[in-house]
């Protein structure tokens, strides 16, 4: 359980946040779903996303998003643009989010 980072465009290599850095984002969460198979990522139905807000700033690392967020962002390379597959204890767990479509696992 936890987080699989899948590399989409490759970034600098060398440039990483530390803990506690901030970190300017833009993402796209989507639900995971089988059926939209591995050339779609598993990318199903869109939760949330910064493109219409722009892009989201935080520090990363420290507890102030998910942890699958805090984990994964700090893998990355200045420019990378990756796919970040999160668990749900990794994400929201059995928090329910309101006004983003994701409801606690069920049993």
């Amino acid at each position: 359980m936890g987080v699989t980072r899948t590399v989409v465009k490759p970034g600098n290599g060398t440039d990483k946040p530390k803990q506690g850095d901030q970190v300017v984002i833009e993402y796209t969460g989507n639900l995971y779903d089988e059926s939209e198979g591995p050339n779609n990522y598993y990318r199903g139905k869109e939760f949330d996303s910064s493109k219409s807000r722009g892009d989201f700033q935080t520090a990363i690392g420290v507890g102030k998003v998910i942890r699958g967020w805090d984990e994964g962002v700090m893998e990355m390379s200045l420019g990378e643009k990756s796919i970040l597959t999160i668990t749900g204890d990794y994400a929201y767990a059995e928090r329910e989010v309101e006004l983003k479509a994701i409801h606690p696992k069920k049993p």
